[in-house]
This record gives structure tokens, sequence and C-alpha cells, in this order.
């Protein structure tokens, strides 16, 4: 004889995912390559755009655009630029404005993942003008959105479902950010912390190997990491050292609520402008080129400023400008709803903070405060901590610095959960009108059993009975409050079938005309069932899939004894458990204290001689 137990086990597994898997997989590992040239010819188009409006020649070779010689027309470069992206936006797609994390979310919560065609070449090109043009943004937010559009694109192509569609734009988002960085890891954690919703199997796999595909088809496209190199920091750095760490937390998360703050605040403001959103990347450009005119070095992406601030080679002079010029003209930019990317600007301006910081915390090395503050910035700012931790110790190979940036990065993270409601990232899909929770946690209905909250007190009819015996029961039965559905059994209590109240109302009707009517007449075969041991999550399932709100509990096995009632308003007992174990405060432990030799017993306390 099996145990009935055992085969509930081998029905039951940690996992839901199907070999369907196998055949997503495939496809994000193709995108992943795909991905890896997107990245190239962005990072080229974005070289190209730089050299031909900052210093007037076709060539897609890297330049810095502190060598620049416009003098005061530098002021116009990032006007134009603007005007173009504006028009681009106005007559090709609204989609490409903004910095493109919120696009992609967006996609994948409203529109089922679904990423018009035109966006996927629409979003690079408006990018790579938007930064050659001057403006203060990173290439990972339009690779991001250009590498999930594409993504979305081929599941679309292959007739995928909502799920997939989702996993292959979140693979095609990831192996672009991991193509671009040669940041691998971090790119699966910011899919996981950002884009997925979930933690499955059959999204993870096929968004890991995507990136991992990525990052060894950068190698052969783009070259090697990592992006910037630092001398290496000591192992442990003490008590003071940690100190330091949650210092420069504090600090960085004051700087990512001030950061948000001018962004939001920037956009409010151009939206009280009685001119057409196609204006506002123009005024904005405005701004940019008047920073870039006193500061040239926060035009731009800035990998080589963020690499002299790691290396230490930077003056006091440029920190001061990066901090207040970068993150004017950045905070005004984006705000104005321009294309471009939020993480290369919070790592130069993380990475100026740390430089303050080195000024007055202990000395561990060249590079170190930059490093932890800008891995604080990417957490506090961004509300990805792991990512934050991760994505810095992968641009610099730095392994040294995991526990500093651990502390620092959670610091960050803390203070800006309490002070802000919601990150950079999520305050734009707000104010769209759709409330995002960035809390993961199980489901109570995984958990939680049949068996815990089905009812085992109810009325069953049994198969055999006379039709007077039946009548009279639900005589009785009306006085213990209506019950719906009547499970009918047999010998054994094993489950024959169900009846409705209301098949049982016709059916006590019919009996005065005919007084042969039986109930095996209205008996309805086969009924879906629930098994005691069955997760909630799957009658949840169950109900959606079939309409029902009430099933009858059943033994497994052949014999199919009846042990209760499951229904719709029990399942909400699991979430009264849930909210009782979160409110209801008790001390588990009680604490008795002893005191030798009877000292500080009260006389009361002490037994009876």
């Amino acid at each position: 004889m099996v145990d009935p137990r055992s085969d509930a086990a081998e029905r039951l597994g940690d996992f839901t995912t199907s070999p369907r898997v196998l055949w997503v997989t495939a496809l994000a590992m193709g995108i992943g390559v795909i991905s890896a040239y997107l990245a190239k010819a962005l990072l080229m188009l974005i070289a190209f755009f730089t050299n031909v409006f900052f210093f007037q020649r076709l060539s897609a070779a890297p330049v810095s655009l502190v060598d620049n010689t416009l003098g005061p027309l530098v002021v116009v470069v990032p006007v134009i630029g603007a005007l173009v992206i504006g028009l681009m936006a106005r007559f090709g797609s609204e989609r490409i404005r903004g910095h493109g994390i919120p696009e992609a979310i967006e996609a994948i919560l409203i529109n089922g993942s679904r990423v018009e065609p035109k966006v996927a070449l629409l979003k690079p090109l408006s990018s790579a003008i938007s930064i050659g043009s001057g403006g203060p943004f990173g290439a990972e937010g339009p690779i991001i959105m250009t590498g999930g559009a594409f993504g979305s694109v081929i599941a679309q192509f292959f007739h995928l479902t909502s799920a997939e569609r989702k996993t292959l734009l979140v693979a095609g988002a990831a192996a672009g950010m991991s193509a671009t960085f040669a940041a691998p890891v971090a790119a699966v954690l910011l899919a996981v912390e950002l884009l997925l919703f979930e933690w499955k199997p059959r999204s993870l796999v096929p968004v890991a190997l995507a990136s991992a595909t990525a990052a060894a088809a950068r190698r052969y496209i783009i070259g090697m990491g990592p992006l910037f190199p630092v001398p290496a920091h000591p192992a442990f750095i003490g008590p003071l050292g940690l100190a330091g760490c949650v210092v420069a937390g504090l600090l960085a998360g004051v700087l990512s609520a001030i950061l948000t703050g001018a962004v939001y605040a920037a956009e409010d403001s151009f939206g009280h402008l009685p001119v057409h959103w196609m204006w506002w990347p123009a005024i904005g450009g405005i701004v940019i080129g008047v920073g870039g005119l006193f500061f040239p070095q926060a035009l731009g992406v800035g990998y080589d400023t963020i690499g002299n601030l790691l290396q230490g080679n930077v003056t006091g002079r440029m920190i001061l400008g990066i901090l207040i010029v970068k993150s004017i003209i950045w905070s005004v930019s984006l705000g104005s709803g321009t294309s471009g990317g939020v993480l290369a600007p919070l790592l130069m301006m993380g990475g100026a903070l740390g430089g303050i910081e080195a000024w007055m915390l202990p000395d561990l090395g060249v590079g170190f405060w930059p490093l932890v503050s800008m891995g604080a910035i990417l957490g506090g700012t961004m509300r990805s901590p792991f990512t934050g931790v991760i994505f810095s110790l992968e641009l610099t190979h730095d392994v040294n610095m995991l526990l500093p940036l651990l502390v620092a990065v959670s610091i960050a993270h803390g203070f800006t959960v309490l002070i802000l409601k919601r990150s950079i990232l999520t305050e734009k899909i707000a104010r769209r009108g759709y409330h995002l929770s960035r809390e993961y946690a199980i489901d109570p209905l995984e958990i939680l059993f049949a068996r815990e909250v089905m009812r085992a007190n109810i009325a069953a009819l049994p198969a055999n009975a006379p039709a007077e015996r039946i009548v009279e029961s639900l005589r009785f039965d009306s006085g213990r409050g209506p019950q719906r559905l009547y499970p009918v059994v047999g010998a054994g209590r094993r489950l024959e079938g169900i009846v409705t109240r209301f098949d049982l109302r016709r059916f006590t009707e019919d009996l005065h005309a005919d007084r042969t009517k039986t109930l095996e007449a209205i008996i309805r075969r086969n009924p879906t069932v629930a098994y005691p041991d069955e997760p909630l999550r799957l009658i949840v399932q169950r109900m959606a899939d079939t309409g029902l709100t009430r099933f009858p509990v059943v033994e497994r096995g052949d014999g199919r004894r009846l042990a209760g009632m499951i229904s719709l308003e029990d399942l909400l007992k699991a979430r009264v458990h849930n909210l009782e174990a979160e409110r209801r405060r008790e001390r588990v432990m009680r604490v008795q204290v002893a005191f030798p030799f009877g000292f500080g017993r009260s006389r009361e306390a002490r037994p009876p001689a």
C-alpha cells in the first residue's frame, strides 16, 4: 500500500519550473550575444556624435570632452542635441524619454512586457545624440532599455507568453548592462531587484545565462574588464574604518535623498512651463551648456573622471565641481525628459563625495572612500543594495572592499528607505498613477496548507438517504447558517459527488409533485476537489482556473474520504495569520532572576514553613 503522504511529496516540489525553460534559455543566450554587439554599437555611436558635435569630424574613436576648443560655443551644443531628441520623442516615440529603467519597469508591469520595435532603434540613437552632445548621462540606461526592447521583440516574434516575454525582456536588459560594464553578476542582481519581480528558476536561469553570455562575448567585442582598476586595499580595516563606512553610508543616503528630490523638483518645474514637453530638453540643454562652459568635466559620460577619482588624481576644485555642477545639470536635464542613464552620473557624484570624505576619515589607501561612496550612492538612490555592492566589486575587481561596501551600502539603503517613500526609479512610475512595491516576501498561501484553514464541521448528505430525511436535514441545517455546497458521501465517507443549495431547493419543491424523485438525479459527479496537504496557492490557482469558490477536501488515495470543505472565505484566514504574526507582540522566553541564599526574595514570595 502506498502512503498517501509520500504520494503528495512526489507531486509537490520546491519549484514549478517546466522543461520549457530550456527553450527560453536558448533564446536568452542568443539575445545575450546580440546585446553585446548592441552595447558596442551604442558606445561607438556616443563616440561618433561626440566627435561630430565637439570636434567637427567623422570618427568613432573615444575622446574626452575636456579637450574641446569650442569656447563659449559649448553652450549651444547641448541645446542642438536636445532639440533633436525632443523632435524624435514628439514624432517618433515618447518612450525614448527618460533614463531607461523606469520605462523597462513600466513595460513589464503595464504593457505585458511588450515594447515597440521602433523603440529598440530610437532609444540608443537618441541617447547617443544626448550624451554625444554633452548630456551628463551614462550609457547603461539606454542599453538596458535597448536590450530589453530587443528581447521583447524576439519574444513577440515567437508568440511566447507574457511571463516568458518578461523573462526575455529582462534577459536583454541584463545582457546589455553586463556587456557595457563587464559586470555580469551585478546585472543579474539589478534584474532581480528592479525588473523581474520574482525569484524563480524559470526567469533567473535564462536571465543569468544571458548576462554570462554577454559578458563572455564582450571580451571579444569590446575588451576585458575591470572598467576602473584601483590599487589594492587592505583586507581588514578595523573598527575605525568600519565606523567610517557607517558615516559614508549616512552621507551617501543624504546625497541620494537630495538628488532624488532635485530630479523631481526639476520635473515639476518643467511641468509648469507654458510650452510643449518637446521643448523641455532644449531648455535643459541651456543649463547643461552653461555648466559645461565653467566645468567641462561635468559633460558626457565621464568614465575618465570616475577613473581619476578612484586613482586619487583629482583636485579639491574638481571634487567640488562634480558635486555642484554635475549634480545640477544632471538633475535639470533628467527632469527635462531627455534620454540618458543614471548609473555613471551616480558613480561620479558618489566618487566625489568619497573624495571629500577622504579628507576627514581614516586613510585606508587611494580611492578607498570614493569606491565606498560609489556603491553606497547606488544602493541609496536606486534602492538596490546588492547591486551596489557587487557592481562596485566587478568594476574594480577589488574583493577586499566587500565588507566596507556591505556596511556603507546597507546604511545608505536603510536611510533612504526610511526617509523617502519611493526611489528615483519608482517615483516616475508612481507619478503616472501606478504604485510599485519593492518588498519581496513569501506569500502566506505558499506555506499554509488546506488542512489548516478548512472547515471540518460541515453538513454532508448520505447518497442513499430517503428524500424525506434529506428535507428534514435541510430544515435542521438552516438554523446553523446557510451552506452553499453539500458533499454527498457513500460508505466510509467516500465522496460520491456534490449538490448545491439551489439544486436542493428545487429538489424539495419537486418532491411535492413527484414523491419518487431521488437524490441521485441531482448529484454532480467527479467534482473539483482539494487535498489536505496542498498549499493554499494551488487551491487559489484552481479556483481561478475553474471559476469555483469552494471545494470538498478529500484524503488522497482511492478512498476519497471526505475531510472537510474549503472556500474563498477560508483562504482569508491565511492573511489573518500573516497579519497576526507581524503585529502581535509576545515574550516567548521569560527571564527569571535567581538570587543566592534567598537574597532579594520578598516575604510574600517565600514558601511557607
